[in-house]
């Protein structure tokens, strides 16, 4: 047996395989099955990619159409769950309410519990076309309005904006939608999915794997990163207060939130769609301050410490641009890798063995009992 190494945070250390997405970070490369993220985001919907991420393969057309019919058949979420979503405190984080909200149709779910490969794929279409339903109930409850039932007409991420608004999104804002749930569908072995195929290697139900997701989707150094860039934008106020306030943070060794990678070296290469994104939802919104801002950020921070933007970093102006809430930014990060996480833990379960990693313990050693009546 090889003698076990010790690596702070698991970095470099390979814990599985996998065959849905890969990175070369030193490139700036990020692929699905094969195909590069940018043909995907300029050319490829959120559905073709669900159906690329659990098959394999890109859909025919007649596939994709039947596809898509299956999403929007699933989009119901039971009202028993709608109900314990209107019965959570108004201060809630959207994500805790997410996290209790999946976990809570486990219970309405007749396949909850399904062991046989067919069923599970079934399971976890639904739970991708539940999780939209989900985010925009939580949203309208707490603003006391009540939920508007899924548009059979819509694709996904058009249907998802209207649930959120009540109102049928304009082209641009759909296509950004669209092309921003593409791009933040997979990414390898990140923190959340690890901890969804942790949670499956156990053979625990698909509704508890997700929930070990979104419970760690939940923290700032990973889904979180974006609400922090959206709060540091509105805390700099202004193109004219960039150059002083980035400044302050790195002489302070404050972190500033969406800015370098645990893998990539160079740019992102998601952020480089979501920029273009940004710059022209708020152009089109007659609001590119926020992009401005943005960029003049980036300008200042490659320069004094070199660092390129990842995923959080545009995809924050680009969601505040098109009116959603800012601790509503993750939930809507995690509509989208709710494809990766099942699809991650169909994996798992179809060459399943316990992981179960080793620590090294740096504790105290040789120490003796000492009866109660002698401590002191």
């Amino acid at each position: 047996m090889a003698e076990a190494t010790t690596t702070a945070g698991l970095r470099n250390v390979v814990a599985g395989q996998s065959g849905i997405s890969s990175i070369d970070g030193q490139r700036g490369i990020l692929a699905y099955r094969g195909i590069d993220i940018h043909e995907l985001a300029e050319r490829s919907t959120f559905e073709e990619t669900v159906f690329l991420l659990y098959e394999d393969r890109l859909p025919t057309a007649e596939e994709l159409a039947a596809f898509r019919q299956d999403l929007t058949r699933e989009r119901g979420v039971p009202e028993p769950v709608l109900q314990i979503v209107r019965s959570l405190p108004a201060a809630t984080h959207p994500m805790t309410a997410l996290r209790t909200a999946v976990s809570a149709l486990a219970a309405y779910d007749p396949d909850a519990e399904a062991t046989d490969t067919v069923t599970r794929k079934r399971l976890a279409l639904r739970l991708v076309a539940q999780a939209p339903t989900l985010v925009a109930a939580i949203e309208r409850s707490r603003r006391g309005q009540p939920p508007v039932a899924p548009d059979e007409a819509l694709g996904h991420a058009a249907n998802f904006l209207f649930m959120l608004t009540g109102t049928r999104p304009e082209p641009a804002a759909e296509r950004a939608m669209d092309v921003a749930l593409v791009l933040h569908a997979d990414h390898e072995f990140n923190a959340s999915t690890f901890a969804a195929r942790v949670a499956a290697s156990t053979l625990a139900d698909l509704h508890g794997a997700i929930t070990a997701a979104l419970a760690t989707l939940k923290g700032p150094l990973h889904g979180g990163a974006n609400e922090a860039v959206m709060r540091t934008l509105q805390e700099i106020g202004g193109l004219e207060k960039a150059e002083e306030w980035v400044k302050r943070a790195f002489a302070d060794k404050r972190k500033i939130m969406g800015f370098g990678h645990a893998v990539y070296r160079t740019e992102d290469p998601r952020a480089t769609h979501l920029r273009r994104l940004s710059r022209q939802v708020g152009e089109a919104a007659s609001q590119r301050s926020w992009f401005d801002l943005s960029e003049r950020v980036e300008e200042i921070v490659r320069r004094e410490k070199g660092l390129f933007p990842n995923v959080d970093f545009y995809s924050a102006s680009l969601y505040f641009v098109m009116g959603i809430p800012i601790d509503l930014f993750t939930p809507v990060f995690a509509v989208s890798r709710m494809a990766g996480w099942t699809a991650h833990v169909l994996e798992q379960w179809s060459n399943n063995k316990l992981i179960r990693p080793e620590s090294e313990y740096v504790g105290r050693s040789g120490v003796r009992y000492v009866p109660l009546e002698a401590r002191g």
